[in-house]
């Protein structure tokens, strides 16, 4: 075992044909599904908990949300380079499930806590609680969750295969929150929200828990190239020239946008343009019907290639949506086409993630620096973060021009609004994504030409 001139240590094994058992993708997939459980809680349910329980203004609550979104600027890719110096016994990524699996809950549990506050000091409570649970500890989450996958294999197919089983994972604990969230704050609440969120929370960062510790117990990382400690500086070095990874982080900001949009806007359009709060659960409860879709993916992939897939799911989101908006109030139709939109979007959020693996590999291919922490942390973690933050805060701004006002009955113009920014909002977001998209085939052309040289690279370093 040598170490090569770019200041890695060459394994002299060629995981590129490894292939994961089915365990140990399962175990990948719990990340996934821990991390939804509590955060799409936080992007679906945080705005309505401020505005609606904790009693903050829509422009207080959208304050925040703005805010939290530098802080996660500078988080993301300060726990992408802390991934990059860690080396333990257990691997670079995998420590972070365990060491961190209880204080992402406790964070969470404190942001969905409503203690008997007044003016300011409710709105710094709200405001730090916030940064702490979505941006800083949930970023050391999901940092690793996306840093891990090129360390698994370097076969680009296990690859995909393993992402599936991750996206199938975040997709079961999308559903259990967005289904059973609102249910269970009512019968543990008894009536009073405040403290039915707060019991709800705390079932569901007991059970992320859980999932995070065997998380850690079930994967192995496995890397043709185990890096030594690089400089901040260093890991900046390896976005240079790295085109995929550009577009991918642009693109994913501006999904993400969308994807907060409607699971944000969803309790609003339910409670307030259909007269039942409850359906959000309907709505949301059938996202886990995107596991289909999902589990599609590694076949739509050989057929197409993964640029064209995620264009496809775009579409097929974007198509579902418009048909919500020209079917009216026939509910038969619109949860069909409710159903269409889970199934383009499922789609569309997985693509990124496993498309993060194949620009890491260009980055030490163009630069010679490997940094997985860095580059998945600002193409997972702060595109999630940036994204969500803005699908909160541009609603919140619109409802607020647009007259909204708290568990009061809405005028016309403003339940046109939400309207408008629950069904075609996310259209606008997927056209713009997909034409974006459309820059990222020519790169994707050469991820075989970048294996190969790679590979190359790391044999000659192996026998010096």
């Amino acid at each position: 075992m040598e170490k090569s001139a770019t200041g890695s240590v060459s394994t002299g094994k060629d995981n590129a044909n490894v292939k994961l058992s089915v365990w140990e993708k399962t175990a990948y997939s719990f990340t996934d599904m821990a991390g939804n459980l509590l955060y799409v809680t936080i992007s679906s349910y945080i705005l309505y908990f401020y505005t609606d329980v904790f009693g903050l203004t829509a422009a207080g609550a959208g304050l925040i949300l703005l805010v939290a979104r530098f802080f996660d600027a500078i988080s993301a890719p300060v726990w992408g380079s802390i991934v990059d110096h860690t080396h333990t016994k257990w691997g670079q990524s995998r420590p972070y499930f365990l060491w961190l699996a209880i204080p992402f809950a406790v964070a969470t549990f404190l942001a969905f806590t409503a203690p008997n506050l007044h003016g300011t000091a409710k709105l710094w409570y709200a405001g730090f609680t916030y940064i702490l649970a979505a941006g800083v500890v949930y970023t050391g989450i999901q940092t690793p969750i996306t840093a891990i996958l090129p360390s698994l294999t370097t076969n680009g197919q296990e690859r995909m295969n393993a992402n599936s089983f991750r996206m199938v994972g975040g997709s079961l604990g999308s559903f259990i929150t967005s289904t059973f969230a609102l249910p269970l704050v009512a019968f543990m609440g008894k009536g009073d929200d405040k403290v039915g969120f707060m019991w709800t929370m705390f079932f569901f960062g007991v059970l992320a828990v859980i999932l995070l510790f065997l998380a850690f117990k079930g994967m192995k990382e496995r890397t043709i190239a185990v890096q030594k400690p690089i400089p901040f500086k260093d890991s900046l070095k390896a976005t240079v020239g790295n085109h995929p990874w550009y577009i991918l982080v642009v693109s994913f900001v501006i999904y993400w946008i969308a994807q907060s949009t409607r699971n944000g806007i969803s309790v609003y359009y339910a409670k307030y343009n259909l007269g039942n709060e409850q359906l959000t659960s309907v709505f949301n409860g059938l996202q886990v019907l995107g596991i289909i879709a999902t589990i599609s993916i590694p076949f739509i992939t050989k057929i197409t290639n993964k640029t064209m897939t995620m264009i496809i799911g775009l579409a097929i989101g974007a198509f579902g949506q418009l048909m919500m908006g020209f079917v009216g109030n026939n509910f038969t139709l619109v949860i069909i086409a409710w159903i269409i939109g889970i199934m383009g979007a499922s789609i569309a959020v997985a693509m990124p993630f496993g498309m993060l693996a194949d620009t890491v590999d260009f980055g030490e291919w163009k630069t010679g620096i490997r940094a997985p922490g860095f580059l998945t942390a600002v193409g997972s973690a702060f595109c999630i973060q940036l994204g969500s933050g803005f699908g909160a805060f541009i609603p919140s701004k619109i409802m607020s021009a647009a007259g909204f006002v708290a568990n009061k009955t809405q005028s016309a113009h403003t339940l046109s609004a939400i309207h408008f920014t629950f069904i075609y909002f996310p259209v606008i977001i997927y056209a713009i994504v997909a034409l974006i998209m459309c820059l990222y085939f020519r790169y994707e052309k050469m991820e075989p030409q970048i294996k190969a040289e790679l590979a190359a690279r790391h044999a000659k370093e192996a026998n010096d």
